[in-house]
């Protein structure tokens, strides 16, 4: 295990910094300086994370290009009319109907709060229990309003439906661990790194098993708190920042 940590630590180390970002869609909140323009940009790129990176940043970059490349001020204060310019506008399965929909909530939320950190909160202003709580309370705010698609449901997991939840782990790994080596934002104060779960997906997960990081055969919520509780016996502190070396791993990094 100390050989393994080892490994995991100089992937880690190498993987961690600026120039993970080019080839990655933490790029795309990365072209914000504004924390509200950072969570939203943020929030579509990792929505959009599936299916090959390039598509996933060129589509994220064109919809921030929709938003006049001020996706707080644009959720605020757009008007009908300025909704006519998303009608052809599709990610693989996401469509303009889900999109219409998170500008709706997004509009929403920010009519109230100051930032999407309280959107993961149930209790805004306090500390979160755990990643799940936080999981939990977004999905379950997410489609509280009236007019909420089904069909877009499938682009928000949770872990009640014992989703990995890769895409949203991801995205709270880049606004909560510490913004120091370049990559991740550390804007919210209200989780910790410590309590952040791994992102898991098909390639993470390959690699975790690999290297005997993770027994259970299915890529679900129960595999990602598995695979973290091992990665938190090599940093208690912060088991995510191991994602990176995994990921890298998992796409043919050595």
């Amino acid at each position: 295990m100390e050989d393994l940590k080892s490994l995991l630590d100089r992937q880690a180390e190498r993987y961690e910094n600026p120039g993970f970002i080019s080839n990655d869609p933490v790029q795309v909140p990365h072209s914000f300086g504004q924390r509200a323009d950072i969570e939203i940009a943020g929030l579509f790129a990792a929505v959009f994370s599936w299916g090959q990176r390039k598509s996933i940043i060129r589509k994220s970059l064109e919809l921030m290009a929709l938003m006049d490349h001020a996706p707080h001020d644009f959720v605020l204060h757009h008007t009908e009319r300025d909704l006519k310019r998303f009608s052809y506008f599709a990610h693989r399965t996401f469509q303009t109907d889900d999109l219409l929909y998170f500008i709706h909530f997004l509009k929403h939320h920010f009519a109230h709060f100051s930032s999407l950190e309280d959107a993961f909160n149930p209790a805004p202003g306090k500390k979160i229990k755990d990643a799940e709580t936080a999981l939990t309370h977004f999905h379950r705010y997410f489609f509280s309003l009236d007019d909420a698609p089904q069909r877009t449901r499938k682009h928000v997991a949770t872990p009640e439906r014992h989703s990995a939840c890769k895409r949203l782990n991801m995205y709270l790994r880049w606004m909560v661990r510490p913004a120091a080596k370049g990559v991740d934002f550390g804007l919210w104060k209200s989780l910790s790194p410590a309590q952040l779960i791994c992102p898991l997906d098909v390639h993470a997960g390959r690699i975790a098993r690999q290297l005997g990081l993770l027994g259970r055969k299915a890529n679900d919520w129960k595999a990602a708190l598995e695979l973290t509780e091992v990665l938190r016996s090599f940093d208690p502190d912060d088991p995510v920042k191991y994602d990176y070396a995994l990921f890298n791993m998992g796409w043919g990094g050595s």
